[in-house]
């Protein structure tokens, strides 16, 4: 490897593997949601019987957030194609 792909590639490490700050921040929340559903499963999974209701919020929050990002996806997908639609575009392109 030469040297300029080398530096060009510690840059990118040191950077954050390329991502920028806000794209960081957005993976981080994408992964929010699944985490937290998965910490709530656990803590169900570790508790006694009689102690596990104080990990439901948790799983409904993890839930309800993750069905929400779900249902704005598909909407705002569905608007783009109707969109492109209107404009006269086609999905085999043009």
């Amino acid at each position: 490897m030469n040297n300029a792909a080398e530096t060009q590639r510690d840059a990118a490490l040191a950077q954050g593997l390329g991502m920028s700050p806000a794209s960081r921040r957005r993976a981080l929340l994408a992964l929010s949601s699944p985490l937290l559903i998965l910490l709530a499963l656990v803590a169900l999974l570790q508790r006694p019987a009689s102690e596990r209701v104080q990990a439901l919020p948790a799983l409904g929050i993890g839930i309800g957030l993750l069905a929400t990002s779900w249902v704005r996806r598909r909407r705002r997908r569905r608007e783009l194609l109707r969109a492109l639609r209107d404009d006269g575009h086609t999905a085999e392109g043009g």
